[in-house]
């Protein structure tokens, strides 16, 4: 009989017993929460490097939200933290495609290669343009590591279709994933694709509005659906200082990520600038006296500028094993002469059909009348006249500069250094070696 009635006495003694050690462990839980910090960031996190040498700046203040610059900034980034930490679990084999150059090396106009694919090609055009806006300090420039650290975060969640990194760098910040703000929208077809146009409303201002067909603005839910449905993803970018710190991303199991390191002849990368940009005001008086100061910070900036691309193209040639087969050497000079053969070797290299789209867009735009040609940011060539236009616009005293501090890069390359004025000017003698880059 005590037998009997000792079970239903124990089971509920049992109850009683969990029921207090479940308060205490939720009282116990409800203190750490509090005494835990709102954002635990690691020592090498992009917002640890961004703020630590600028603790003690001076506060400025946004303009639209009274609030300091430093602290917007702060914010913003912490969010790019938290959400760095939490990768997509998702595993692809498409392609992806980096484009990687400096500006005026025509990367827009090669960019068009992969733009013009077709339906199965989601392309994005300088996304990483927000990424440095945001990181820019106020005394102009970017913090190199901290910058490395978040192009190569941000690269890695959109060649899986993931924009939520991204938004963090946008301001003013997307509301429910929608933005209409993001920078060159209309210069990436699939951003304009049907399957990616939300509603036009009417009073609604959108910056860099599509040009094809009237869209709202952008929605990055639909622009994520879409690119999850394409079979390759390409990203143009000049933002991306050395290959090196990209490597993550070639031995990242998720990604197949080729890259294609585009170069231009130093000499026409400064004049094409010096027509371009404003900020190059000091080469264009230095052109206009004929004397160029060489212990000038714009003259140390040229040379940082060839360094880095000479660098990060010796590391590219030398195959080491976690680029072998994904990096890929193009001279423009070399697009602009032979635009045909040197899409189809990119698409050959990044294993994607070459298709008649492309290929009818590229005799399209390569067969134009000087003035179709003549715009800052065409994407229209002339191949035989366009090719070295800069020998007749850039000074040789100016030439003479970039070949002092850019010699290394120059040979590199193959671009014939010139000695004289009439060299420089003369059409029967061509500056561009013949060189093979990419064989294995």
């Amino acid at each position: 009989m005590r037998f009997k009635y000792s079970i239903p006495v124990v089971f509920v003694l049992a109850l009683v017993i969990i029921e207090k050690e479940n308060k205490i462990i939720s009282r116990v839980s409800d203190k750490l929460a509090l005494k835990q910090p709102q954002l635990s960031l690691p020592p090498d996190s992009a917002l640890q490097i961004l703020l630590k040498p600028n603790q003690n700046a001076s506060l400025t203040f946004h303009p639209r939200t009274s609030a300091p610059v430093f602290t917007l900034m702060k914010r913003r980034l912490e969010n790019y933290n938290n959400t760095r930490q939490s990768p997509p679990k998702a595993s692809t084999k498409h392609k992806h495609i980096l484009l990687l150059a400096t500006t005026r090396t025509g990367s827009s106009f090669a960019g068009e290669f992969f733009n013009q694919q077709g339906d199965n090609m989601f392309y994005l055009f300088e996304p990483l343009w927000h990424v440095e806006k945001m990181l820019t300090l106020e005394g102009g420039g970017t913090n190199a590591t901290a910058s490395a650290r978040a192009y190569r975060d941000v690269l890695r969640r959109l060649f899986q279709c993931d924009f939520s990194l991204l938004e963090s760098f946008i301001e003013p910040p997307p509301v429910d994933h929608v933005t209409a703000n993001l920078f060159r929208r209309w210069s990436s077809s699939s951003l304009c694709a049907e399957s990616v146009c939300s509603p036009f409303v009417q009073g609604d201002f959108e910056k860099f509005h599509c040009k094809t067909r009237k869209c709202g603005a952008l929605n990055l839910t639909l622009a994520s659906q879409s690119c999850l449905r394409k079979e390759h993803r390409a990203i143009k970018s000049v933002r991306v200082r050395q290959l090196e710190t990209l490597r993550p991303l070639a031995e990242d199991p998720r990604l197949d990520v080729k890259f294609i390191q585009l170069v231009r002849d130093p000499r026409a990368v400064l004049a094409s600038r010096m027509v371009a940009f404003e900020k190059y005001k000091n080469w264009k008086e230095w052109a206009t006296q004929g004397k160029v100061p060489l212990d000038d910070d714009e003259v140390r900036k040229l040379r940082g500028n060839c360094d880095n691309i000479r660098t990060s193209a010796q590391i590219g040639l030398k195959r080491p094993k976690w680029l072998r087969g994904r990096y890929m050497l193009v001279r423009y000079e070399d697009i602009a002469r032979f635009p045909m053969r040197k899409a189809a070797e990119m698409y050959a290299f990044a294993g994607i059909p070459f298709t008649p789209r492309v290929k009818a867009w590229i005799a399209r735009n390569t067969q134009v009348s000087q003035a179709e040609a003549s715009g800052v940011y065409s994407l229209q060539r002339n191949s035989s006249e366009h090719v070295e236009k800069w020998r007749f616009s850039l000074p040789f005293k100016v030439a003479q500069v970039v070949q002092k501090v850019c010699r290394p890069t120059l040979k590199l390359f193959g671009y014939k250094v010139v000695n004289s004025e009439k060299m420089l000017t003369d059409r029967s003698i061509s500056l561009i070696e013949d060189k093979v880059f990419n064989s294995l």
